[in-house]
């Protein structure tokens, strides 16, 4: 994604009705969750924010929405950074950028989020640190804004118990297994299937690549004629397995439950393919991390009082399968386009 394209994210403007009511239909009960620590007067141009995300994924639309609206509210500037190929190196090399031109806070979907301590650190001594999406517990971040990925994941599982209530074989499909959030999800999932004759297979990374993803499905498929279920951690492995469900003609005999909304996940959700997905809130990913960025910095004192005891905020998953699918794509629709 290009520089124009990044800057441009903020650039539209849309009217207030119907960004009230878009909001207040996706968002609204997420905001109440999340403590608002100060209201602030508008910030200097100098102050300088970043949100610095794992990929170019179109998952992240929705987190620049919720960026441009804070940017709106606040007067504040956020630069959005995607990592081309979603390559850790990639990721490290962006956050050190960032650090060496003085950004005053920077908010990050960990790659790999044990190997990047370090460097982590680095950045939290020199900015205000803050994880979004995919955590690094183990780094000196001060808060991380995003899904409980142990619960998301279980909720996933609980749907996949559901659709195999007699048991069966599944297997699991995941850009990076280093990542804390796919970590977390997947072992979600395990929690909610234990106990229920439900068997993994095999799990799949493929590092981000969408032809490795969908090249994964069908390599399982052909290789375990008796599996009943594929299941997707990541965004764009939804539409991946569609594909491959669909290439190899095996819709109605083999199920699929996802994460997120990407388009090939609704469609398939639509037609049949995919049985369920949990959605995610990455609005809120955007638009919390903007706050607290800018509180952290400007109030400081009053910003890191409000921070809750566990340094985390659950913004919240939902479940949409056939039955709520088209509604969910007439809001969401209505909403990209609004932003």
């Amino acid at each position: 994604m290009n520089q124009r394209l990044r800057r441009g994210l903020r650039a539209s403007v849309w009217p207030g009705a119907l960004l009230l009511a878009l909001s207040m239909a996706l968002t609204a009960c997420q905001r109440q969750q999340a403590p608002t620590p100060v209201t602030l007067t508008p910030a200097p141009a100098s102050l300088k924010l970043a949100f610095v995300t794992n990929s170019t994924s179109e998952f992240w639309r929705l987190a620049a929405a919720g960026i441009r609206q804070y940017e709106r509210e606040s007067g504040v500037q956020v630069d959005i950074k995607l990592p081309p190929s979603g390559a850790l190196e990639e990721q490290n090399q962006t956050l050190d950028n960032l650090v060496s031109q003085g950004y005053d806070a920077i908010a990050v979907s960990a790659i790999a989020p044990d190997d990047q301590v370090r460097i982590l650190n680095r950045v939290a001594l020199r900015s205000v640190l803050l994880t979004f999406d995919s955590d690094s517990p183990k780094s000196n971040r001060l808060l991380y804004i995003g899904t409980n990925n142990f619960e998301a994941g279980k909720a996933l599982g609980s749907q996949i118990v559901k659709l195999l209530p007699k048991g069966g074989k599944i297997a699991i499909f995941v850009g990076t297994l280093s990542a804390d959030n796919a970590q977390q999800r997947i072992k979600g999932l395990q929690a909610a299937i234990d106990g229920h004759h439900i068997s993994v297979v095999d799990t799949r990374e493929d590092n981000t690549d969408r032809a490795k993803a969908r090249a994964n499905v069908e390599d399982i498929l052909n290789a375990h004629h008796d599996l009943n279920l594929v299941a997707g951690i990541y965004s764009y492995n939804g539409p991946a397995i569609a594909a491959a469900i669909e290439a190899l003609g095996a819709k109605g005999r083999v199920k699929a439950a996802v994460f997120d909304e990407e388009e090939g996940t609704l469609t398939g959700i639509a037609n049949g393919t995919i049985s369920v997905t949990v959605v995610q809130k990455p609005y809120q990913f955007g638009y919390l991390a903007s706050q607290w960025m800018h509180q952290l910095v400007s109030h400081p004192a009053q910003a890191r009082a409000k921070i809750p005891d566990n340094r985390s905020i659950d913004t919240g998953v939902e479940i949409i399968d056939a039955s709520n699918v088209a509604e969910f794509r007439r809001t969401l629709a209505a909403y990209k386009s609004a932003h």
